[in-house]
């Protein structure tokens, strides 16, 4: 056959591929529509109403159904239960695979199957990620009253800290301190969700928690900083807090390459704090517009608006993004692992 007959033939397939796909586009759209329309979509929050998480999924539920075709009605369902694993457990391996469910549950969460796999049913990096509204900064604080009012105290005086369960960040962050660094805290787990924790701090069951997240302060105990009712002891990310150049970093205090290492598995979770996913196998269409819907409503002007107006940040990473971190965070070597698991053991 000539040249120029077979590039003829190669260019006609490619126009042919094209016109088909151009063709298919709009099909597809219309089938996610009609899939979608008249239906509700379940968000399931993994913790209790009132704390951090369960505030960033009734923002995001109130503004992203506009951008999913035929604009379903999304409605914020909490599921408690072991610090958030329940509900991923359930996203993973329970909720319809055909995206009418949602879900978001601890940032830490998604490092389980690698640290205490025997609670986690699920492959994180199987997951239909949609993306995280923001990354966030860590804290773990104590009550005014307490003993415990500095880090160096951390290391002098035992105080008893709240937790949640296997995998929830107070539990992963109190335990992480006292293996790693030598914090004589105790942890006292079962608490349904971080607004539980801290209204058990002010009634004084317990001293203080970990993993409470900065913008969660802020936007909801703003005056408790404000008035020094509490004591910011140490801070968890990759950088600090621009508001608290004097709470000692994480970071800042290991001593060796293996600290520095075992951190990091943890720490990168912070770049993807408030986590947005759906089951995983749901049809490919369906899949993409939910990850446009998420992308479009970290755009979207009102939903900016309400987040300015309820205090807390919008700083988003996208889909792509998290599954990257994850892959890094799950080619960590073996050994790291286990003693990273060691770490956030009781």
């Amino acid at each position: 056959m000539p040249a120029s007959r077979t590039r003829l033939n190669v260019r006609s397939s490619v126009l042919a591929a094209a016109l088909a796909a151009l063709l298919m586009e709009p099909a597809a759209a219309a089938g996610v529509e009609d899939f979608y329309k008249g239906k509700s979509v379940s968000l399931i929050i993994g913790y209790s109403v009132g704390g951090g998480y369960d505030l960033y999924g009734r923002l995001l539920a109130r503004h992203m159904a506009q951008y999913i075709p035929g604009r379903p009605t999304i409605v914020p369902q909490n599921l408690t239960g072991a610090g958030s694993l329940r509900a991923a457990n359930f996203l993973y391996s329970a909720a319809p695979r055909d995206g009418t469910v949602l879900g978001t549950f601890g940032r830490t969460i998604a490092t389980t199957p690698l640290l205490a796999p025997a609670g986690a049913q699920f492959d994180a990096t199987r997951f239909t990620w949609l993306g995280s509204i923001t990354n966030e900064v860590s804290l773990c604080v104590t009550w005014h009253s307490s003993p415990v009012k500095t880090w160096k105290d951390s290391l002098e005086k035992e105080v008893v800290m709240g937790g949640e369960g296997s995998g929830a960040d107070p539990d992963v962050y109190t335990l992480l301190y006292k293996n790693v660094f030598g914090a004589k805290w105790k942890l006292v787990a079962g608490y349904p969700g971080t607004n539980d924790t801290m209204l058990a701090m002010e009634r004084g069951e317990v001293d203080g928690l970990c993993g409470l997240s900065w913008g969660t302060l802020i936007a909801r105990h703003r005056k408790w900083y404000e008035e020094k009712r509490v004591n910011l002891v140490i801070q968890a990310a990759l950088r600090k807090q621009p508001e608290l150049p004097d709470v000692p970093l994480a970071l800042d205090l290991v001593r060796n390459d293996e600290q520095r290492q075992i951190l990091k598995l943890f720490l990168t979770s912070q770049e993807m704090a408030r986590p947005f996913a759906a089951p995983p196998d749901i049809p490919a269409d369906r899949r993409q517009a939910l990850i446009a819907a998420f992308e479009q409503t970290m755009r979207d002007p009102e939903f900016l608006a309400e987040a300015r107006k309820l205090d807390i940040d919008v700083n988003p990473l996208g889909a792509g993004k998290m599954q990257s971190l994850l892959a890094e965070l799950y080619s960590t070597p073996k050994a790291v692992i286990e003693k990273a698991a060691l770490a956030v053991a009781k």
